[in-house]
């Protein structure tokens, strides 16, 4: 399927979706039909979410480019990823820090969780976690950059305190659980942070203890 992602990644570098070389090159090497369920193989490369089970979604693959460039990734920094689903999103972001980076992905469900831990394990710089994202992972903090791939309310207080001073967090933002902003935040200091909203987006609800309750 080599062909049909290249096909994806030059249709995405057209739309302006992808800008630099380095998410340009992620995208061309991840196999994203590597990690969905094997009955939507046909549909990898199609730029749309596709349902992996349990009620989840991987992203389009247009989502994907852009929160990696919102993100502003670069080699050796430590990435924290709420939200694993089947593991796409965290292998292209590995791809882009590189072995000298750490990517620490969480997932609440055990199913999805254990699925994307195996497709994960040639990662060796992703550590799979079985936990509420929205609580962050404290023992690993802070972090260069954080990106969640589920919607909330707000964005979960935890990972605002675990992002690093001049650390960015992206995140799906809003009260409307079938339409959000995609809030870009930036750490000035302890206590204070600049949002900026890169557009509406409609993502799955991000369930846990700062999020939604069910």
């Amino acid at each position: 399927m080599m062909e049909e992602r290249e096909r994806m990644v030059e249709d995405l570098l057209a739309r302006g979706y992808i800008k630099t070389e380095k998410v340009k090159r992620a995208m061309e090497k991840v196999p994203r039909e590597k990690f969905i369920p094997s009955d939507q193989k046909m549909n990898a490369y199609l730029d749309q979410p596709l349902p992996i089970g349990e009620g989840q979604t991987i992203s389009a693959p247009h989502m994907v480019a852009m929160m990696c460039e919102a993100l502003d990734l670069e080699k050796g920094m430590k990435v924290l990823e709420v939200g694993t689903g089947c593991g796409y999103h965290a292998a292209v972001v590995a791809e882009i820090v590189g072995e000298e980076g750490k990517v620490y992905t969480i997932e609440r469900i055990e199913s999805l969780y254990k699925r994307a831990k195996e497709k994960l394990k040639d990662y060796k710089q992703v550590k799979v976690i079985h936990a509420d994202g929205t609580e962050g992972w404290e023992e690993a903090a802070p972090y260069d950059r954080i990106y969640v791939t589920a919607a909330a309310p707000e964005v979960p207080e935890p990972l605002k305190k675990q992002l690093k001073v001049g650390g960015k967090l992206l995140a799906p933002v809003g009260r409307d659980r079938f339409y959000q902003d995609l809030i870009l935040v930036e750490k000035l200091s302890e206590d204070n942070f600049k949002t900026k909203s890169l557009g509406g987006v409609a993502f799955v609800p991000l369930i846990g203890k700062y999020g939604w309750r069910f």
